[in-house]
């Protein structure tokens, strides 16, 4: 209490005092007496020392283990080495028969020798016959027969290849399209033979820069059957053929220099020039005819391959009864989108196609001996599609094309030199457009599968139809591979929109402008083989063909045979 007393007094003096400072500066003293207390000493009794003191690191030690340990040893066993005896090639058999026997009492005979593996040398040859001697109803006898002989030999070397081919064909048949099966056969009957010769020389230079050329020739004789008369000797048809195909190529960084020239010279005669045959109508006939085509381009990539061009032309000249010539033109690009998955693609060409008598008659062998060549002229055609993969195993190609041809062969009924059981060639020129779309799937060797659908628009300016020309057609062929031993094929082929000409009124006749056609009817024709292999070397095989058994017609008044079987065997020596 005294304390509180005491600080009390001593700020009422300071507040006192400051007032008085600001008032009139006057000196005030203040005593004032109290009790003040003060905190005992204490004495220290240690005298101060300097303390020098190490102190020792201590030491650890630690006792030896004694530990008793005896190793073991265990030795494992070695299997013992294998030796694999398997080459790493598969054996390569020389030869290669196939023998077969089917209805209609068709024999199938093949035989094929090839030289064994060779890096240089390749030779070899073979010989094919398939006939058939059975009868066809409703029509006269409408047996044939095949026989393909051939030989060649090849050379590869680092720098250059060439090759060199002989060939001969024999092909008899008869023109049994009219309904008589007891007609006399050597009325009928026809023979085409075929020789030729060809051979070809490659450049191989194996520098950027280097300059590879090419150099082909080729000869061809073609004729078909003589009369019986010793008189009527000459008056067949018969042809001689002649090729050079030669071509240059230069590579500039990523630009091709190409350039392609080609002499084609071909001889047709039938019977004796302005003559006529005796007893007959037929008048001898001649055509020679000579194409020379030099087609010069640049093909370019870009670094990564992914745009490829083409651009060129084609200068073409006709020497023959009238002298031409035409200029095509050559473009064609290719661009490849998401590594090659998609590629479209779109292009213009042309070309002129020298006609001749074997030509035709492959396509139709029922035509006339005496007929007229003409050149097709195909002046434009254009084409735009894409084409891909959708997996690894997918893959498809669909494409437009636009053509203008003239002088488009059409096969149409003889009503003059024959009974109406031949064919003679008009020309025409058309406008034609395709649309195709094609897929396929392949597992590995075991399945494939292959679909293509194709649609036709013809627009002709002096024939109603492209006569025996299908619309539209489908295509499925398909193998599959069972255990390497039993292998199953599918094929088959769907045609419609098909029309010939015929020269009068009747059922289901069209006509227009004068002209009458008539629908040949739908095509299909679907053939199964199956081929079981008893080893490596030896195999049996079965083949069903036209297995819905429909005799279509394959042209006006030509059926086709019906359901036919062949059993055979395949040997391996």
């Amino acid at each position: 209490m005294k304390r509180s007393t005491h600080i009390l007094s001593l700020l009422s003096a300071l507040f006192i005092g400051s007032f008085s400072n600001v008032s009139g500066q006057n000196d005030i003293t203040i005593n004032v007496t109290g009790n003040r207390t003060v905190e005992e000493a204490h004495r220290l009794n240690s005298q101060p020392k300097v303390l020098d003191t190490v102190f020792p690191i201590p030491t650890t030690s630690f006792p030896l283990l004694s530990i008793n340990y005896e190793p073991t040893f265990e030795i494992p066993k070695i299997e013992p080495a294998k030796v694999n005896l398997q080459q790493k090639l598969p054996q390569l058999y020389n030869g290669y028969a196939r023998i077969g026997i089917g209805s209609l009492l068709m024999p199938l005979a093949e035989v094929y020798y090839n030289n064994g593996r060779s890096r240089k040398m390749n030779y070899g040859g073979n010989i094919q016959h398939l006939s058939s001697f059975g009868k066809m109803r409703n029509v006269a006898p409408a047996n044939f027969d095949r026989t393909n002989v051939r030989a060649f030999v090849g050379v590869n070397e680092k720098k250059y290849s060439w090759d060199a081919e002989s060939y001969y064909r024999n092909q008899g048949l008869h023109f049994y399209g009219f309904p008589n099966e007891d007609a006399d056969k050597d009325s009928i009957a026809q023979r085409f033979n075929t020789f030729g010769l060809k051979g070809g020389f490659h450049s191989h230079a194996k520098d950027s820069l280097g300059l590879n050329w090419k150099l082909g020739l080729e000869y061809r004789h073609f004729n078909d059957k003589k009369p019986k008369a010793d008189s009527l000797n000459d008056w067949n048809a018969r042809e001689n053929f002649f090729a050079i195909r030669t071509g240059a190529e230069y590579k500039w960084g990523t630009e091709i220099f190409a350039a392609d020239l080609d002499i084609l010279h071909n001889s047709y005669k039938y019977g004796v020039m302005n003559d006529t045959m005796p007893g007959f109508l037929n008048t001898g006939l001649e055509n020679k005819n000579t194409i020379i085509s030099l087609k010069p381009s640049i093909s370019t990539y870009s670094k990564n391959r992914k745009l490829k061009a083409k651009v060129g032309v084609d200068l073409t000249a006709s020497l023959g009864t009238k002298d031409k010539v035409y200029l095509y033109p050559i473009a064609e690009v290719k661009y490849s989108l998401f590594n090659d998955i998609l590629i479209p693609y779109v292009g213009v060409t042309g070309g002129l196609t020298q006609q001749s008598f074997k030509r035709i008659t492959d396509e139709n062998e029922f035509a006339l001996s005496n007929v007229t060549l003409q050149n097709e002229h195909k002046a434009a055609d254009g084409y735009i599609g894409i084409k891909g993969t959708l997996s690894k195993r997918i893959g498809f190609n669909a494409f437009a094309s636009f053509s203008h041809v003239k002088g488009k062969a059409l096969f149409v009924t003889d009503t003059v030199y024959s009974g109406r059981n031949r064919f003679n060639v008009i020309y025409d020129t058309i406008n034609i457009t395709k649309l195709e779309a094609s897929i396929y799937y392949q597992l590995k060797e075991k399945v494939k599968i292959d679909v293509i659908g194709r649609y036709y628009s013809y627009n002709a300016r002096n024939n109603i139809f492209a006569w025996n020309l299908p619309q539209f057609q489908i295509v499925l062929r398909g193998t599959y591979n069972l255990y390497d031993k039993f292998i199953l094929t599918v094929d088959a082929n769907l045609e419609g929109g098909r029309r010939a000409q015929v020269f009068a009124p009747g059922k289901d006749v069209l006509e227009e402008n004068q002209q009458y056609a008539l629908k040949l009817g739908f095509l299909a024709d679907a053939n199964i083989g199956l081929e079981y292999r008893y080893n490596k070397r030896v195999s049996g095989f079965i083949n069903l063909n036209n297995v819905a058994a429909q005799r279509y017609k394959r042209w006006y008044n030509y059926p086709v045979q019906g359901f036919q079987a062949m059993i055979g065997v395949t040997i391996r020596f």
